[in-house]
């Protein structure tokens, strides 16, 4: 079991790498948590009208997830990849350094699912593009896409992968509960607004 253990080691600590706050920090932009939402994803750090810092942010929380994944595949096989990429995804979302409040997962479920069965991944991404081209949400691209992932993951790889994602989106569905609120109430801002981008 000592290979599991590794793994949701291994997982979390590059899970909980937050990219969002050091890209802002290394900019000379201060603590991206000061502002907006208080997030460290890049919806929070486009904020900061840096669009390029936003995208080095959904970059580099997308490819630790993938990167944990493929690390531990390598190392130890399937099973334990699948459980470093879970713990990715919580080190992301609820980073031990920043007192458990990291951001919402979007880009780090994406870059694990692509590590982990690309066509799920994939899948993902074209429901997300799909979605935000019709409504011009991106919450509501996210949500959908993460309610669809764990059918995506039966048809494409079976069922722990399957549960694995659906244990994801649950945690994401969480995440986003604030703006579930707003998609109800019809407050969201769409794409193209201020508060938009993946995170």
């Amino acid at each position: 079991m000592i290979e599991y253990a590794l793994a949701l080691i291994l997982g979390y600590l590059l899970g909980s790498i937050p990219f969002g706050l050091l890209a802002t920090r290394l900019a000379g932009l201060g603590d991206v948590r000061a502002i907006g939402s208080g997030n460290i994803g890049a919806t929070n750090v486009l904020r900061t009208g840096r669009k390029d810092l936003a995208a080095l942010t959904v970059i580099g929380d997308s490819g630790k997830g993938a990167v944990a994944v493929l690390i531990a595949l390598w190392i130890w096989g399937y099973e334990p990849a699948m459980l470093a990429g879970v713990a990715a995804f919580f080190g992301h979302v609820f980073p031990v350094w920043l007192g458990f409040k990291g951001g919402k997962g979007v880009a780090t479920y994406i870059g694990i699912l692509l590590a982990l069965s690309w066509p799920v991944g994939l899948s993902f991404c074209a429901v997300w593009l799909l979605v935000a081209f019709l409504s011009r949400y991106s919450s509501l691209s996210a949500l959908t896409a993460a309610a669809i992932a764990p059918v995506l993951a039966l048809i494409f790889s079976g069922w722990p992968l399957a549960v694995a994602s659906l244990a994801l989106t649950t945690v994401l569905y969480y995440t986003h509960r604030t703006n579930i609120a707003r998609l109800r109430d019809g407050s969201e801002t769409k794409i193209g607004g201020k508060k938009e981008a993946v995170n």
